[in-house]
């Protein structure tokens, strides 16, 4: 369980925008992002426009709800890990970066 914490902290801390006003989150919703820790570990997750998200950690499904704080910062909530609140900052479908020691990619579809 420890290791989805991480996960979930390492994906919210990097939440995404498009064109979509102040909706940091859009241009997650239909698409997948995409993790990988530094041992080649993949992890994908789903955001919703509805405020839920799911994934998979190697074979390992997992859940959850999101909202955006105000504050700047997005929040996911599950029931192994809680409510992680982290940053949001603003990336595009096709973009790669690093994030709590993951690389992290934006990438279009559901995966």
């Amino acid at each position: 369980m420890l290791k989805l914490c991480v996960f979930v902290a390492a994906i919210s801390c990097v939440a995404s925008s498009a064109a979509a006003g102040d909706d940091v989150m859009a241009s997650r919703y239909g698409n997948t992002t995409i993790t990988r820790d530094a041992n080649g570990i993949t992890n994908k997750i789903h955001y919703k426009a509805d405020g839920t998200f799911d994934g998979t950690q190697g074979d390992a499904t997992f859940s959850g709800t999101w909202k955006l704080d105000g504050k700047g910062r997005v929040c996911l909530n599950t029931i192994a890990s809680g409510t992680l609140c982290t940053p949001a900052y603003a990336h595009r479908v096709g973009d790669t970066w690093t994030a709590g020691g993951y690389t992290v990619s934006l990438v279009q579809g559901i995966q």
